[in-house]
């Protein structure tokens, strides 16, 4: 192991009621730099004990009322000592994600991490500014009272595993709620972290819980268990329908933040410049790996050509290489499998009559890492396998359209609806064309822009509820109505 990461890399542990700890079993599991596909650290590999252990815990902690009853501005306090905290050892956790994910260390240093940080004080503040409904009404008076729901398990994917993990965890514990956290098997080194930084900011042992583990049987065990009164998840489509059919046994409320193929549409009077910009940045960031990306770009038939010749000129500039160098833009992917589907979905494209604009292989000289091109395919039918399935990589496919109803059309023929683009000029178009896409967001002449404030979240096979802002706390809390008479 080179001495960097021999800095900060370490074999793993759960961490349970403020210790970390072996799993029952004593087994562990390797987690790899995708970079390299060797070995980064050995991590505890919990099972369905570890899992109702780590509840059962959480169930003592909620209900002693050490942090459920805990003042607000005092629970504030103490996430908000943790989001100065994840400020204090960016570097530190910018390197291990990169190397645990295989995304650029510029990102991981100059969004990922800032973004978690922002999480838990978002949260943090916001839960001390919200308010009760309060009515009177003849010889009666009511008023509402959101109480914390009780223990949450939060499922947390590999694309943005810290990230996510914040933007799950800050929202319930600020509520008041206990968490178990299970990030994914592919990179759980950051999350465990978070446990690390917990105890230093006086966080009550039990509130929060990290086990790290195989989802058929950690996660299993986490979203069918009794004890547990909330579930967010964020992954792929097929898991989330198993997620809520094991909380339908025990009529467990859940939030499904799932899988996204969403348009990316440029007329012809936008700014070719930003929409070519942009779109490269819908595509290619994270490698791809990201639900948002704008994956299916419908470009209008009048600048078809000229815009293809500019983007395809925009990705020849893109540096693919090792994720810990500055100049680095795409990284690798995150396992050798995911590499490997990756390629099978292009090979499935040219099959199908997609023409292949660049990419679309292995990069030369990082064979020993999942690195893959930004790859391009045009010409592409919407009712094709990449038109239509998450490919969740740097792949993106191209397809013109005439009209603004044939757009529209375009856009919402997809099982998915998490997000869309819209490029263009043309306010009223923008405004007319963004209301009429199904998905739960939709920006115009950007993307990836998010106001914590705002509700996320998808339609159709994207997901079910939505988070951020007071849509968190309505779904980590339990409203109660009390009526008074007077």
């Amino acid at each position: 192991m080179s001495p960097i990461k021999q800095q900060v890399i370490k074999d793993s542990k759960l961490f349970i009621n403020g210790e970390f700890k072996d799993s029952v079993s004593g087994e562990t599991f390797d987690t790899i730099d995708p970079s390299t596909n060797q070995k980064l650290a050995s991590v505890a590999k919990a099972n369905e004990q570890d899992a109702a252990n780590a509840i059962e815990i959480a169930k003592q902690t909620f209900d002693s009322g050490s942090w459920s009853e805990m003042p607000v501005a005092d629970r504030s306090n103490i996430l908000c000592k943790m989001a100065d905290l994840v400020m204090e050892r960016v570097d530190e956790l910018a390197l291990i994600e990169t190397l645990d994910v295989g995304k650029p260390i510029k990102e991981s240093r100059g969004f990922d991490i800032p973004r978690a940080a922002a999480n838990l004080r978002f949260f943090a503040e916001m839960a001390n500014y919200l308010h009760h409904e309060h009515y009177d009404h003849s010889k009666y008076m009511s008023y509402s009272k959101y109480s914390p729901a009780g223990v949450t398990s939060l499922i947390i994917p590999w694309n943005l595993p810290f990230m996510q993990m914040t933007w799950k965890a800050a929202a319930a514990m600020a509520a008041g709620n206990t968490v178990v956290v299970k990030p994914a098997s592919y990179t759980p080194l950051s999350a465990v972290m978070l446990g690390e930084i917990a105890n230093e900011a006086g966080l009550p042992p039990g509130v929060l819980n990290i086990i790290t583990g195989p989802g058929n049987t950690v996660g299993t065990r986490m979203t069918n268990h009794p004890y547990v009164r909330r579930i967010s998840f964020v992954g792929d489509s097929t898991t989330g329908r198993t997620v809520m059919q094991n909380a339908a046994s025990q009529l467990t409320p859940v939030s499904l933040e799932l899988g996204g193929k969403s348009a990316n549409i440029v007329f012809e009077d936008a700014d070719l410049e930003e929409a070519v910009a942009g779109s490269i940045e819908a595509i290619f960031r994270n490698q791809g790996e990201i639900c948002l990306a704008g994956s299916r770009l419908f470009v209008q038939e009048s600048i078809y050509d000229l815009f293809l010749e500019e983007f395809i000129e925009a990705v020849k500039k893109i540096k693919v290489g090792d994720p810990l160098s500055e100049d680095t833009d795409m990284g690798a992917l995150v396992s050798k499998a995911h590499l490997e589907s990756v390629d099978q979905y292009v090979q499935i494209g040219l099959s199908e009559g997609a023409k292949l604009a660049i990419g679309g292989k292995r990069v030369a000289g990082f064979e020993q890492g999942n690195f893959y091109e930004p790859t391009v395919l045009y010409d592409v039918n919407n009712k094709s396998t990449v038109a239509q399935e998450e490919i969740f990589g740097p792949v993106l496919a191209v397809i013109p359209f005439h009209t603004e109803e044939e757009a529209i059309r375009l856009a919402n023929d997809s099982i998915y609806g998490l997000a869309g683009v819209v490029w263009t000029n043309d306010l009223r178009r923008a405004h007319r064309v963004a209301s009429q896409i199904n998905s739960g967001l939709i920006w115009i002449n950007c993307w990836y822009y998010r106001d914590l404030r705002t509700p996320f979240g998808g339609s159709k096979a994207s997901g079910v509820g939505r988070e951020g802002g007071r849509h968190s706390f309505e779904f980590y809390t339990e409203a109660k109505t009390i009526t008074l008479k007077l």
